[in-house]
């Protein structure tokens, strides 16, 4: 429970000292201020959340969390809470440790430091190792690669060829997989975004993004699939979000059962290997 003390609390409190006696009012009046009570605890949690996106805008350009409270006058626990997932960088945690620590424990957290580093740089060689490895990727190899990936994420029970998801890579991939190794007409693509109901005001900038990260038409997008999920919470990066896409195929027949076919030919290749290794 995260505990906030700024204006906004005491706003509320004035507010609420006017609904005392709610029963001694008529029903035009009781409707009137149980609105104006909403209204003022929405408004409280949105205070909230604000102060919570200015606690994670600090943190990030590397203030304490000490410090940050004292600016915000919020409690210390709650901006350890609001900014306990930011990772600072190299630069900005030995600045702050180095005006904590000394001796013994500033070499302990040298060290860790070190460690650290040693860890980003063996995640960047072997990224780039991947990278290089699969460069040049033959056509099989991408049709096995992109069945593998619809096994996985596509539909298989309703005669539906259709994958959804959040990440434009993958969506790209499987896209391409579709064309190349099915020979899926891009005219025949569909495509469907769903988000969530708070985003409906950015529907045609959360479509806009699709389409171009995909090359499809705005005239082949459906009807958007809103979440009707409550949610009371204020992201930093909310203009950054656009759920997830679903691509499907028009006249599916034609390639649904391909694809399941294809699908146990891997399985029977797979477990074929799996029987040599065993042997």
């Amino acid at each position: 429970m995260c505990t906030v003390h700024y204006p906004a609390c005491k706003s509320i409190l004035t507010e609420s000292t006017m609904i005392v006696n709610k029963n001694s009012l008529d029903s035009t009046n009781r409707t009137y201020y149980t609105s104006i009570n909403t209204l003022n605890h929405w408004g409280f949690y949105m205070a909230k959340f604000l102060l919570k996106l200015k606690a994670r805008k600090l943190r990030k350009r590397g203030l304490s969390v000490l410090k940050i409270a004292e600016y915000l006058g919020v409690s210390k626990s709650s901006v350890s809470v609001w900014t306990r997932d930011i990772i600072l960088s190299v630069e900005q945690a030995e600045k702050l440790k180095k005006s904590m620590l000394k001796g013994a424990e500033l070499g302990r957290f040298k060290g860790s430091l070190v460690q650290k580093q040693r860890r980003l740089k063996r995640i960047e060689e072997a990224k780039r190792e991947g990278i290089k490895k699969l460069a040049n990727l033959q056509e099989r190899e991408f049709l096995v690669a992109g069945l593998a990936l619809y096994w996985g994420e596509g539909s298989r029970k309703s005669q539906e060829v259709e994958f959804c998801n959040s990440d434009p890579r993958m969506i790209q991939f499987l896209l391409l997989w579709l064309q190349k190794c099915l020979n899926v007409p891009i005219s025949d693509i569909r495509c469907k975004v769903g988000i969530n109901e708070i985003h409906r005001k950015r529907e045609q900038a959360v479509k806009d993004y699709w389409s171009n990260i995909t090359g499809i038409s705005l005239s082949q997008f459906r009807k958007t699939n809103f979440k009707r999920v409550k949610n009371k919470k204020v992201y930093e990066n909310f203009n950054e979000h656009f759920g997830t896409l679903s691509i499907s195929v028009a006249k599916p027949s034609r390639f649904y059962f391909k694809i399941l076919g294809l699908i146990d030919g891997l399985n029977e290749a797979g477990s074929g290997l799996v029987s040599r290794d065993v042997s």
